[in-house]
């Protein structure tokens, strides 16, 4: 067979090019910042009150609203999850 990502599945084919750590950091980033959006939206909350309720900078809940930054730190999500009545819940998952 040439190629030998054919049959293959995406993860697998990012996993063979050495990327998928970083694909996956991204999206998980993207959801996490998706849905603190979606939360402040609904208790219609400002980033400044926002950030004051943390409490971090603006510009820290910036980065942390940055679906491209992936380095975000587990103190400023449980902060950020707080400061909207949530909590986090992480778990690791068999490949």
């Amino acid at each position: 067979m040439k190629n030998k990502n054919i049959g293959s599945d995406f993860d697998d084919f990012l996993a063979d090019e050495g990327m998928l750590e970083e694909a996956t950091a991204v999206a998980v980033k993207r959801v996490i910042a998706w849905q603190i959006e979606q939360e402040m939206t609904a208790q219609k909350s400002t980033k400044t009150a926002m950030a004051k309720k943390m409490p971090t900078s603006r510009a820290s809940l910036n980065r942390l609203l940055d679906e491209n930054d992936t380095s975000l730190t587990l103190t400023t999500l449980a902060g950020a999850a707080a400061a909207l009545g949530q909590r986090i819940k992480l778990e690791l998952t068999p490949v």
